[in-house]
């Protein structure tokens, strides 16, 4: 069964509105390491269609590295209840989105990933699909939506399953469901 991996930039006042906005002045090579091994056994990425089209726009540009090459020829897997098309290596989830993904985690292969948190995120945790959290707390204060806000869900326990403080002040918490 292939793995869920979520990964996600949050600011320290759990703000996830506009990343490209506040994330940026603290990208460096301890991040690009941290994302390339993330990414090492990872074959496709499922994403929802916010993240999507924000992706296909500033990714399909980019070029001329192995993890931008191989972040652009991935297999992705679009949820969306407004998209017809899609372009940039993606097909859209055909029926449920909560099923699809399960039925993707079914299929031999390596892991799943998925980008940013939002309505697609809390249909994931509502229903146990995501099996790895990637939090990536940047030190900055945002305006916007927050973390999983307005979830209405029970009480869900995750475990942490790590930490990594990058030198920018980063510090990326893993988590999972606690069993």
């Amino acid at each position: 069964m292939r793995k869920l991996i979520e990964s996600t930039f949050v600011t320290t006042n759990g703000v996830i509105d506009n990343p490209q906005d506040w994330s940026g002045p603290y990208w460096d090579d301890e991040h690009a390491a941290y994302s390339q091994a993330l990414m090492e056994n990872v074959e496709a990425q499922v994403l929802g269609r916010v993240t999507y089209e924000g992706f296909a726009e500033a990714w399909s540009q980019r070029s001329g590295d192995p993890f931008t090459d191989n972040f652009n020829a991935m297999p992705k897997y679009v949820a969306s209840r407004t998209l017809t098309e899609t372009t940039w290596n993606a097909q859209l989830l055909e029926g449920d989105a909560a099923e699809a993904v399960k039925r993707l985690k079914e299929e031999e292969g390596g892991d799943l990933i998925k980008y940013g948190t939002g309505e697609f995120s809390k249909t994931l945790l509502e229903h146990k699909l995501v099996d790895e959290y990637h939090f990536w707390i940047v030190p900055v204060l945002a305006s916007g939506a927050k973390l999983f806000d307005n979830i209405d869900i029970d009480i869900t326990h995750l475990e942490l399953l790590g930490t990594t403080t990058f030198k920018s002040g980063i510090v990326v918490h893993k988590l999972g469901p606690k069993a």
